[in-house]
């Protein structure tokens, strides 16, 4: 690398298309405390915080495929030594290589930790305020004048409380309902797995034969989870069913299901949200698969030589850019390969490598085998994270 390079005040590291490090320069390493050939060939997560791994992925992606430039990027660099550095990040992508700067940015989080010094003097004047009402509900309590009224109120609140979760249960049956059942033939198999944090769920998907040689697959992941995400979720489920059916090619699939979100909420921004999607459409015949990757983990293929392959984001999440244009991805499979599609819920606690382990040790087992060692591991190692987000997967065998 050149020494003007080598020598700026800021950062500066350069990428392959499939974003591992190619060069970095002397003042990177120096306030990440790397040397260059414990980086050189490594993926640029690797030197990324978690939250920082998860915003490049949603955002970083679809921004430099989609614009070829980012511009202050707030990230969070992991040193070689465990220490969060935040920085600014510019990066710009010319003939497939992605340059980046980074410049060192610790005032944003002095400001941040004024902020929350003052949120954490503002909740403790809140229960003050929480407290001095309760005592001033205990006085009232006592007034002779208003016993019935509160009474009637209480048992009034509680069989509010008794149809709210007699109504939020029938809801979940009937969203259970539009999630597709197993198929196992002579061509492939397919298992899924659903379960929603909350009574509802914003994770939706369906898998649906088109014809005796064509199948398709979606699985897609609303913003937030409960009431708000579910009603999104059953307002996009009998549009994909209705598209997929008909056999239409993936990308007017995902533009159909775009222009639905952005009709959801085109005078309402305050309620705006977006979704997560892939889809897969697999031919039997010409034993190829298409697909679609909106914003979403990325799906990942593993060969009957143990060879793997992730499908990867394409561009932002549906519902999020007017007027994108959605390209597909097409490859050959071989026959016997495997394909584990999931959501957040799944891959936040476990991580992708791990995933891509478990899908490598479990190539040969039966679907069914792998589906529960996957489960068990969920629940093994995903206890803290498995109440605060839906959860669902998907796992495919060509045969």
């Amino acid at each position: 690398m050149e020494t003007n390079v080598n020598n700026i005040p800021g950062g500066y590291l350069t990428l392959s298309p499939n974003f591992k490090i190619l060069s970095v320069n002397q003042t990177l390493l120096q306030f990440i405390h790397y040397d260059s050939e414990q980086l050189i060939g490594q993926s640029i997560r690797s030197i990324l915080s978690k939250s920082a791994q998860a915003f490049f992925q949603f955002a970083f992606y679809p921004l430099i495929i989609q614009n070829k430039r980012v511009n202050e990027m707030f990230l969070e660099l992991m040193s070689h030594t465990g220490e969060e550095i935040p920085v600014l990040m510019y990066a710009t992508k010319e003939n497939g290589i992605i340059t980046c700067m980074f410049v060192p940015n610790k005032k944003r989080n002095e400001y941040e930790n004024q902020l929350l010094e003052a949120k954490r003097i503002a909740e403790e004047r809140l229960v003050e305020k929480e407290k001095m009402n309760a005592d001033l509900k205990k006085v009232l309590l006592k007034l002779e004048e208003k016993q019935n009224e509160i009474i009637m109120m209480s048992k009034e609140n509680d069989k509010y409380k008794i149809d709210t979760q007699s109504e939020l249960k029938l809801a979940k049956k009937i969203q259970e309902t539009t999630l597709t059942e197993a198929i196992n033939n002579k061509d492939l198999q397919i298992e899924s797995y659903y379960r929603a944090s909350n009574e509802l769920s914003g994770d939706i998907y369906g898998f649906h034969q088109i014809n005796e040689d064509q199948y398709g697959i979606i699985l897609l992941d609303v913003m937030g989870h409960g009431i708000s995400s579910s009603l999104i979720t059953m307002s996009l489920v009998t549009l994909f069913q209705q598209l997929i059916s008909k056999g239409l090619p993936p990308e007017q699939i995902m533009k159909a299901l775009d222009d639905k979100m952005h009709s959801l909420f085109e005078n309402e921004e305050e309620a705006w949200h977006y979704c997560t999607a892939v889809y897969i459409f697999v031919d039997i015949k010409k034993q190829t698969i298409e697909y679609i990757n909106a914003g979403h983990p990325p799906a990942i293929y593993l060969d009957s030589k143990g060879v793997q392959r992730e499908l990867k984001t394409q561009g932002p999440p549906i519902g999020t850019f007017k007027d994108i244009q959605f390209k597909n991805s097409v490859f050959s499979y071989t026959k016997g390969a495997r394909i584990l599609l999931y959501t957040d819920g799944v891959s936040e606690p476990l991580e992708q490598d791990r995933l891509s382990l478990l899908l490598q040790q479990h190539a040969s087992a039966p679907l069914h085998v792998f589906k529960e060692e996957l489960l068990k591991t969920l629940q093994d190692e995903g206890n803290d994270y498995e109440k605060s987000d839906d959860q669902c997967f998907i796992l495919i065998d060509l045969k």
